[in-house]
């Protein structure tokens, strides 16, 4: 497990950690007087693009007008697999194909 992400909120933390599948766990610590909640699980693309996280969900819909021969977004697609090819490299995944 890794940490995806950190939450200021708990019901959104709590909301997030019932989104993603396989083992997951949800931990909280104080910084300074403030309470953060860390959600760690397994990096897979299924759980970020459940957490909305790196523009997937846009990314889904850009490939999906793309496949339809529609006109979309090249400037913004190329900006999102910029930002997932960082996110690749730290969470050891590999950016499938078709995104490209």
């Amino acid at each position: 497990m890794v940490l995806l992400n950190t939450y200021e909120d708990r019901d959104e933390a709590e909301r997030a950690e019932k989104s993603i599948s396989s083992n997951k766990r949800l931990a909280s610590e104080r910084d300074g007087t403030e309470l953060i909640y860390n959600l760690f699980g397994q990096a897979s693309w299924n759980n970020l693009y459940r957490l909305g996280m790196f523009n997937l969900p846009l990314l889904k819909k850009l490939i999906e007008l793309r496949e339809a021969n529609k006109d979309y977004d090249v400037v913004k697609h190329k900006e999102i697999i910029t930002m997932l090819r960082y996110a690749a490299s730290s969470f050891e995944l590999e950016i499938p194909k078709h995104w490209l």
